[in-house]
């Protein structure tokens, strides 16, 4: 196969990892799910957002266990055992029949095995591909998983109002299954010695924005990674940023309600619409992080999420409310779509699927962390906005770590 061919394919390649992705993203619309099944079961809203949570905590287990996996296996196999564990997980659903522990084992545990499995493969697969555009090509490969609630959340919604919600889970879990599966059998790594026109930019120009091709990357394994302070660095810009993210995530349909006064269906049209901008904040940030830098995007996503949350309590109205909604997921999607490519700077490409996919550890304790404490918050006080303007402190102080990390020092080639 000559090289133009090569570089064709994986474009290809790419577009199926958006598809797997955006299948895997329909887990970002549960909060339509929370209503209904706290009337159909009298479950608190607590209970319910438990799911989602184990669901995502789960996911950053699996991802890590994924990165492993694709080593030996290859990322094809990963990929359809992801497909077949997520559409199984969210079918199993359906069987709930008020069990909770059931919705936990089937959406949370099972499901999350295949979020996470699923998730890792196109990004550690493609930003072997993709060398030359490594910023752009990570933040499209997550762009998918942003935007999938955009798909879902109005279907889910008509489905539940319908046939029920138990029921939505059935077809929702065949169709998740049909896509991932599908897409996975497009996932391949790239030959030996694969290196596309422009791939020779250096390490210290992916970091910087500035080219110099007389440093090349070390290739850290996942051992050396653990033992840099750069590596726990990542984590934790990754913990925070997704942590104010996912906590408007959770409770964003029944947010909406409560804050602007509008009807459940018409909430669950806006947070679809408004996981376009978790999509497109994955794709725009990480564009950025090639021109200016990855800790530059970072710094400017947690100065502009303090101010939001902060103002987020005072905007009662829909058209305000919704823009700095759409602000917060901008920059919740631009973590996802910039780590990938911050670790590879840091680290090589390699070995990036195991060293990023235990680094999305963070994302399983940031869903922990931040729908607990959003549900804790709006139970104990009757409103979202203590919960709202603690987070905005929490933005304003980790926006002191972008300014601290550092990249490890790079191996004369």
């Amino acid at each position: 196969m000559d090289l133009a061919t090569r570089l064709q394919k994986r474009w290809v390649i790419a577009a199926a990892g958006v598809v797997m992705q955006m299948a895997l993203g329909a887990v970002y619309a549960w909060s339509v799910f929370r209503i209904p099944l706290t009337r159909a079961f009298g479950w608190s809203i607590s209970e319910v957002t438990v799911t989602f949570t184990i669901a995502i905590f789960v996911l950053g287990l699996a991802a890590f266990g994924g990165g492993l996996w694709m080593r030996r296996a290859g990322p094809r196999t990963v990929a359809l055992t992801a497909g077949v564990l997520y559409g199984l997980g969210v079918f199993l659903a359906s069987f709930t029949r008020g069990r909770l522990w059931w919705l936990y084992g089937s959406y949370g545990v099972i499901a999350g095995v295949g979020l996470g499995l699923g998730y890792i493969v196109p990004v550690a697969t493609l930003v072997k591909w993709f060398p030359d555009k490594r910023g752009l090509i990570t933040g499209l490969a997550v762009a998918g998983f942003g935007t999938g609630a955009l798909i879902t959340a109005p279907i889910a919604t008509r489905l539940i109002a319908s046939v029920g919600v138990l029921q939505t889970f059935a077809i929702l879990g065949a169709a998740y299954f049909v896509a991932v599966t599908g897409g996975a059998l497009f996932m391949e790594n790239p030959p030996e010695g694969y290196r596309p026109p422009g791939s020779d930019l250096d390490f210290r120009s992916q970091v910087t924005g500035r080219e110099n091709r007389d440093l090349t990357p070390r290739s850290y394994t996942l051992a050396d990674a653990l033992r840099s302070w750069q590596w726990y660095g990542l984590w934790t810009l990754l913990l925070l940023n997704t942590t104010a993210g996912i906590a408007v995530i959770s409770q964003a349909a029944p947010m909406f309600q409560e804050i602007t006064s509008i009807s459940a269906a018409r909430a669950a049209s806006i947070v679809g619409i408004i996981s376009i901008a978790n999509g497109a904040g994955r794709l725009l940030w990480a564009w950025l992080s090639d021109l200016v830098g990855r800790r530059a995007v970072f710094l400017a996503m947690f100065l502009l999420q303090a101010a939001i949350f902060w103002l987020l309590p005072s905007a009662h109205g829909l058209a305000v409310f919704s823009a700095l909604t759409v602000a917060v997921l901008l920059c919740y999607g631009g973590g996802f779509g910039t780590m990938p490519a911050f670790a590879a700077d840091y680290f090589g490409a390699e070995h990036v699927g195991s060293i990023y996919g235990l680094m999305l550890t963070a994302w399983g304790v940031a869903g922990v962390l931040g729908p607990t404490l959003m549900a804790a918050m709006r139970e104990r006080s009757g409103g979202y906005d203590e919960g709202l303007r603690l987070i905005a402190g929490l933005m304003l102080v980790s926006a002191v770590i972008p300014l601290l990390v550092r990249p490890p020092a790079p191996r004369s080639g």
